[in-house]
């Protein structure tokens, strides 16, 4: 998990990322998302939506992480987030599957 959340960091440092429900939802529309990021604590309907739009455009989703692990590695409150670097993403996305 440690290895997860330096990356994301890194990852917000570079500048891959989009922040917030709304971006992010326009962003995975776009095709510019490769990674959805959510907190585990949502809200339903934010999950609901999110999974919705992210599996009918075949972007994959983390929703394991908490708010409070999030908001320590990128230096925002922040629940949901997208990659935009598909480096990243493909990364982010192998360190949660091991």
């Amino acid at each position: 998990m440690e290895s997860f959340l330096n990356l994301l960091g890194l990852a917000v440092r570079a500048g891959k990322y989009i922040s917030g429900t709304d971006l992010t939802l326009n962003g995975v529309r776009s095709g510019k998302i490769k990674l959805v990021i959510m907190a585990e604590d949502c809200s339903p309907r934010t999950k609901k939506d999110l999974h919705n739009k992210a599996n009918y455009y075949n972007v994959p989703v983390i929703d394991t992480i908490s708010s409070n692990s999030l908001k320590m590695a990128i230096g925002k409150d922040r629940k949901v987030m997208g990659i935009t670097d598909f480096g990243f993403a493909k990364r982010l996305e192998e360190i949660m599957d091991n």
